[in-house]
Formats: structure tokens, sequence, C-alpha cells
């Protein structure tokens, strides 16, 4: 069975730190065809937590969740392609809000999976966007959708 874990930058030991963006790079650089700055200066942030979806050693799935001040910003949501279909993002996703106290959550949904999100609590919050050629919107979930 599948497990999570949140780790701030300095508990990521080099070869998870490595799998982590290897997975992101594989995903959305690869496969989403959408080069784009994936080191972008927050992951080692104080307040970063990297959440991990992991079996048997194998990491599965990732999420970024961000110290944003008066929000948490949770980001790069990615599972591994083996990993789809079997209901682990769900899993991910419910681990990276458990990793945000007490506070609104903003993300930008890739716009294909608003209803998703929407499904943990998170509403629209302003007109589709597109980033690195993507269609997006902004989403945020306010501590009472928990």
């Amino acid at each position: 069975m599948p497990t999570t874990r949140a780790l701030a930058f300095a508990d990521l030991d080099a070869a998870t730190a490595y799998a982590v963006w290897r997975l992101r790079q594989d995903v959305f650089v690869v496969e989403q065809q959408c080069p784009y700055p994936d080191l972008d200066g927050r992951d080692d942030e104080p307040g970063t937590r990297h959440v991990l979806l992991e079996d048997d050693g194998a990491l599965l799935g990732v999420a970024r969740v961000l110290d944003d001040g008066e929000v948490w910003r949770v980001g790069r949501v990615v599972l591994a392609p083996a990993a789809r279909g079997r209901g682990l993002a769900d899993v991910l996703m419910t681990a990276a809000l458990a990793a945000c106290p007490a506070r609104p959550v903003v993300l930008d949904a890739q716009s294909p999976l608003a209803d998703w999100y929407a499904s943990f609590g998170f509403t629209v919050t302003g007109p589709e966007f597109l980033e690195d050629g993507i269609p997006h919107l902004p989403m945020r979930r306010d501590p009472a959708a928990g």
C-alpha cells in the first residue's frame, strides 16, 4: 500500500530529491511538452514541503506545498504514468492538504482538472489563463472546506 510523507528540502536525501525532480521533468517537460523553469528557487524555501507518494521505495507521485504567507500554495502535483488510474492522486492530494493547516489553500489547476480539485473543496476564483501554453484556472480552498 502506498504511503505519504511531507518533507522539508533539508530532509530530502539526494536520491529522493533527484527522483522528485526527475518525475516532474518527465511529466511536465517531456510528456506535456512544456519546457519551463521547474527549478524556480522555491523548492528549498524554509516553509516548503515536498509531499511524496511512495510504494516500496519507489516514488509514485509528488506535490509541492509553498508557504505564501496568508495562504498555502499547492503545485507541481504529479503522478508517474504507471501510478495513474488507481485513485492515488486522491491519496496524494489529501496528504498535500494535510500539510496546509489553518489557512486557505490556493492553486493554479490545469483546466481539465478543475472538477477534480473541486472535489476537495476548491472553487474557481478567476478567469482561465495560459501558463506555459496550458490553460489553467486559479482556485482556492478555505479551511472550513476541509
